[in-house]
């Protein structure tokens, strides 16, 4: 596997990097990350590969990361050995379309992999897919610990239905790329919050929305919580602009604390979050300014307590766009701590609307907000 991070995207560009590749004599197909700016390249990068007779998978996000920056030009792109082509499923957000897509998704993995092989299984979904968390646990129950579970979100931060996911010939919204990863390590995810003691009861949740929490409008409770816990006042104009430093934690009987981040309101005081919300989970609210600092350190410690990053070796990562609007200018800091933590030869990669990892205690896949993902991509 290789990575490589281009200024612009030009046809001559790609295939140039394709050919570099090529020469390399192992077979390979191509992952492409492209900021939400360069949308109109994806036909030009498309055209290139299937000229060049290489697989492509790819997806947009709100900006790229390079050399402790974000990027609004240029492409991420990812060579991809001994796996695989990408597989891109449409029309993933309905109910009824659970079934089907764990049934490509087991026939992916199983029709790849032997039983005892290890892989890691990487998947990047549309962020406006509502029913995420109920995919991933269809494909648990399927698949449980035959690989591990590890992806993101694409999209735009204006939460409008976009294509934003695409392949060789298509470039569509509502769906999920699939990218199996045979002897791949997995990725680590952090996010460094604290728990604060009170503990809250979404009594009332649909999808990722909160409608009431302890028998009350959502709203209502998140809005004493904020002025007596943090003195902050809240109202729906100034909403998300407060909401994502404050966002909710969903604690798990295991010690996992889930975020999810605020993005909206509901007419009627609901919450709407980034991630599924189940009744009655219990809550807390988290003060992400805490939290700043500390995930870069314990990303590194992850990674090397799961001896996936091998010195030298690059890093792709993933960085909550609703963490970097709380972070503000301490953004270039944290990634420099990520680069100095890990030692990783090369940092790369996006800015995400959404998180998925194992939890730490059994490999279970789940959707998270604010984390940094942390995935080894070995140098050639």
């Amino acid at each position: 596997m290789a990575m490589v991070m281009l200024d612009e995207v030009t046809p001559q560009g790609v295939a140039a990097v394709l050919e570099t590749w090529r020469g390399a004599g192992e077979a390979f197909h191509l992952l492409a990350l492209l900021p939400e700016s360069e949308k109109g390249k994806v036909g030009e990068l498309q055209a290139v590969c299937r000229q060049a007779g290489v697989a492509l998978g790819g997806a947009l996000f709100p900006q790229l990361i390079h050399d402790g920056a974000l990027w609004d030009g240029g492409a991420v792109l990812l060579r991809v050995t001994a796996s695989p082509p990408p597989l891109l499923i449409e029309k993933v957000g309905t109910a009824d379309a659970v079934a089907r897509v764990c049934g490509e998704t087991v026939d992916c993995v199983e029709g790849n992999i032997a039983d005892d092989a290890n892989a890691a299984l990487f998947c990047i979904f549309d962020a406006l897919v509502p029913n995420i968390a109920t995919h991933l646990d269809g494909w648990y129950l399927s698949l449980a610990d035959r690989v591990r579970y590890f992806g993101v979100n694409a999209g735009n931060e204006r939460f409008v239905s976009e294509p934003c996911l695409f392949d060789s010939e298509r470039f569509i919204a509502d769906a999920v790329l699939l990218q199996l990863l045979p002897g791949h390590p997995g990725a680590c995810l952090e996010h460094g919050y604290a728990v604060p003691a009170q503990a809250i009861t979404a009594t009332s949740a649909t999808g990722n929305s909160i409608v009431q929490i302890d028998w009350r409008p959502a709203l209502d409770v998140y809005r004493e919580i904020m002025q007596t816990q943090y003195g902050v006042a809240i109202d729906r104009e100034n909403f998300y602009s407060h909401a994502v430093h404050f966002p909710f934690g969903i604690l798990r009987a295991d010690g996992e604390v889930l975020v999810r981040i605020p993005v909206a309101l509901g007419a009627k005081g609901e919450i709407i979050c980034v991630g599924e919300i189940q009744p009655n989970s219990m809550l807390t609210l988290l003060d992400a300014r805490a939290g700043s600092g500390k995930a870069a350190a314990a990303l590194a410690r992850d990674l090397a307590e799961q001896g996936a990053l091998l010195a030298g070796g690059d890093l792709l990562l993933f960085y909550c766009a609703g963490r970097r609007l709380h972070i503000g200018a301490g953004l270039g800091d944290e990634l420099a701590a990520v680069a100095r933590e890990t030692a990783a030869q090369q940092v790369a990669g996006a800015l995400s609307l959404g998180e998925i990892g194992g939890a730490r205690s059994d490999g279970y896949p789940l959707f998270h907000n604010a984390t940094l993902v942390g995935v080894p991509w070995s140098r050639p």
